[in-house]
């Protein structure tokens, strides 16, 4: 508990974090309210009716807005997590680390312990901005909001606990691959354009689409519960409970394979 103490007083300690989170609640915002106005508009979802611009499964619809943060807005926590161990590398402060505490295993479990509560706390006021400014525009375009249906409640929850998730894959991430610059590079490159990419190719061929549900995107969006590429699929979704373990899995996989290797080494 010392050593999460410790790590969590590196993190808010610094201005990055809350940079990040002006950053993420601004960005989720806006997209909530662009996508609400488009989903809403007959002539982009062919909807009429009862069901207005959302065409045949509204709800579906509004759990895609309100899960942005766990579509769009999870490379956020997970530079937070990456950030978390590449930065001490970088600056060399890893060494007093070190040797405060020279158990390297509690170091990384006090990390990505840490990781995950900030990582929940971005989620959390993600998700709040996110359901807010897509409800008021639901509401102003005389639209459902469906935040009072079970469903929608569960999946706001589950995609703060998504990005919880994604800043452990981050500290993952960031044991195996320490230098800092390489670090963003690659998370950046990955999340904004080689999994989307290589998901929407593998999710339009019935080949390929099952093993598309196993990417780290698509195991975040099923553990929120929606998400932009739902209903591009052929196959069906991961359970939320699957996606979790999934992308559990990832950050586990990362993190046991970065203290094996870059965590042993020797640091001066």
């Amino acid at each position: 508990m010392t050593a999460v103490a410790v790590e969590l007083r590196k993190t808010l300690t610094t201005r990055l974090w809350w940079i990040l989170l002006l950053s993420l609640t601004g960005y989720m915002a806006f997209l909530a309210g662009i996508l609400a106005v488009a989903f809403t508009a007959p002539e982009v979802m062919g909807g009429t009716g009862d069901s207005g611009g959302f065409g045949p499964d509204p709800s579906a619809i509004a759990t895609s807005i309100y899960t942005l943060p766990a579509s769009t807005g999870y490379v956020f926590p997970l530079v937070v997590g990456a950030l978390c161990i590449t930065s001490e590398f970088r600056y060399q402060t890893i060494t007093a680390t070190f040797l405060a505490e020279p158990r390297r295993g509690v170091v990384l479990r006090a990390k990505l312990i840490s990781s995950l509560l900030v990582g929940l706390a971005h989620g959390v006021v993600a998700t709040i901005a996110t359901a807010t400014v897509g409800a008021a525009v639901l509401t102003a375009m005389d639209e459902p909001t469906r935040l009072n249906e079970a469903t929608v409640q569960r999946s706001l929850v589950l995609t703060a606990v998504t990005m919880g998730v994604w800043a452990l894959v981050g500290v993952g991430f960031g044991a195996l691959l320490t230098n800092q610059v390489a670090s963003i590079i690659v998370v950046l490159g990955f999340t904004q354009f080689v999994e989307p990419i290589l998901r929407l190719l593998m999710i339009t061929n019935e080949a390929t689409a099952g093993i598309a549900r196993f990417l780290p995107g698509a195991a975040g969006e099923a553990l929120a519960g929606g998400g932009l590429f739902g209903g591009a699929s052929s196959a069906d979704p991961l359970q939320w409970w699957q996606g979790g373990l999934v992308l559990l899995a990832y950050a586990l996989a990362l993190a046991t394979v970065g203290w094996r290797t870059s965590l042993r080494k020797d640091v001066s």
